[in-house]
């Protein structure tokens, strides 16, 4: 599963990077609206893992409009 993650990140970059945070941070929203309040990864507090995964989103984001940005000059 890893391996197909990684190869996924390579292939299609940020937009990957936008795709699984996106996934991840509505997938802990849901959860934590549904109580749960600790994680089992390093974070451990829902909330650090939320604002974790939207800044990996904005920062997809921003790369994405660096890229098209060089598309488009």
């Amino acid at each position: 599963m890893y391996a197909t993650i990684a190869a996924l990140a390579w292939l299609l970059g940020p937009v990957a990077l936008l795709g699984f945070a996106l996934l991840g941070f509505f997938g802990y929203l849901r959860a934590r609206r549904q109580g749960l309040t600790r994680s089992k990864c390093v974070l451990r507090d829902t909330r650090l893992v939320l604002t974790y995964l939207a800044a990996l989103a904005l920062a997809a984001t921003a790369g994405i409009t660096w890229n098209v940005y060089g598309w488009l000059t």
